[in-house]
């Protein structure tokens, strides 16, 4: 085996160094606000309001009781987690 060949093999990862991670890009989170506290008890039509008076292009998505949803993030999204009245249970966040 070359000298070269050696060196390339040395480099590699073995089973007592880890794999170097991947390098991810993420888009920088939007300016303002990232989460809503204050609305924590108001109606959902309420809190979509205000929230779509600060930041108009944010998708506005109203979460049932026991409903499922997805892990995925996204910064052009909050979700509203409703009690069975209607009112926001939990603080309203981008994602």
């Amino acid at each position: 085996m070359s000298e070269d060949s050696k060196k390339l093999l040395d480099e590699l990862p073995n089973e007592s160094s880890p794999a170097p991670l991947p390098i991810l890009e993420w888009s920088s989170p939007p300016g303002g606000k990232m989460s809503w506290p204050e609305l924590l008890g108001v109606t959902a039509e309420e809190a979509e309001r205000k929230i779509k008076e600060e930041k108009p292009e944010l998708k506005i998505h109203i979460i049932p009781p026991n409903s499922m949803v997805t892990m995925d993030y996204r910064l052009d999204r909050v979700r509203l987690f409703v009690d069975e009245s209607g009112k926001v249970a939990q603080e309203p966040r981008l994602g």
